[in-house]
């Protein structure tokens, strides 16, 4: 077993992994090992090829990101959080307002996508 990180959790192995949360989960714990260079750009195309895989196995699972259509995703979020809506997608504008914070957009994100955590999950309560 991995050995626990500055939190005490460790890391699991990508089999363990039941859905798109603990899979970002691992990502916040170890994000040079699962996303080169720390973009969010190779973040979201990891992201849309493991909700694609999904499709074939008939799993239907919570999905946050790229559902157009559908109340509270994590993009129609962001657009509301920020106040503007960007053609560019959610981890580009992400990058860009990382970037003219002078903060890690990695950091950024997971700050964002834990505030939309917590209101989504109050929602849904």
């Amino acid at each position: 077993m991995p050995a626990p990180d500055a939190t005490g959790r460790a890391s699991k192995h990508a089999s363990e992994l039941n859905d798109v949360y603990e899979l970002l989960d691992e990502v916040r714990l170890r994000p040079g090992m699962w996303v080169r260079g720390g973009s969010l750009l190779h973040l979201d195309s990891m992201l849309m090829g493991y909700r694609i895989a999904l499709n074939p196995h008939g799993v239907d699972e919570d999905w946050p990101f790229w559902s157009p259509g559908k109340p509270g995703l994590f993009t129609d979020w962001l657009w509301r959080r920020l106040g503007e809506h960007s053609s560019l997608g959610w981890a580009a504008e992400i990058e860009r307002q990382a970037q003219a914070a002078g903060q890690s957009a990695m950091d950024l994100f997971f700050s964002l996508f834990d505030e939309y955590r917590a209101e989504h999950d109050q929602t849904v309560r």
